[in-house]
């Protein structure tokens, strides 16, 4: 059974800086692409950032572009996400998610991810 365990969430200011982790379990972490989701009161969950398998393509919403970062450590079996120049609007709770299959294919849709984690907290105050 796969587990993914995201940590790193919390209160910061506007223009501030947070690093969210997610560790992960269960099977061969290096074989699958991972995600990285959020979900506001009120909205829908939305698409944040993917990586593939290899950490070779790194995609990301045009919302968090240029202020986000993914990166993987297949050796540690880690996905990271470092998140700059936070924004009021970038509050949700943030989760990690393992894609279906081996392939980046489809990496914006939720529906295309096998295995979730719980969430974390990210409230960027104004």
């Amino acid at each position: 059974q796969v587990q993914l365990v995201e940590s790193g969430g919390g209160l910061v200011q506007a223009g501030g800086s947070l690093r969210l982790s997610c560790a992960a379990s269960g099977r061969t972490f290096s074989s699958y692409a991972m995600g990285w989701f959020r979900q506001a009161p009120g909205k829908e969950r939305e698409f944040v950032a993917a990586i593939s398998w290899s950490a070779a393509n790194t995609y990301y919403a045009d919302s968090v572009k240029g202020r986000f970062t993914i990166s993987r450590d297949n050796a540690k079996n880690a996905v990271y996400l470092q998140m700059n120049s936070l924004k009021p609007e970038d509050t949700a709770v943030y989760y990690c998610a393992q894609k279906r299959g081996g392939t980046i294919i489809g990496y914006s849709s939720g529906t295309n991810y096998d295995y979730w984690g719980q969430g974390t907290q990210v409230t960027v105050s104004s």
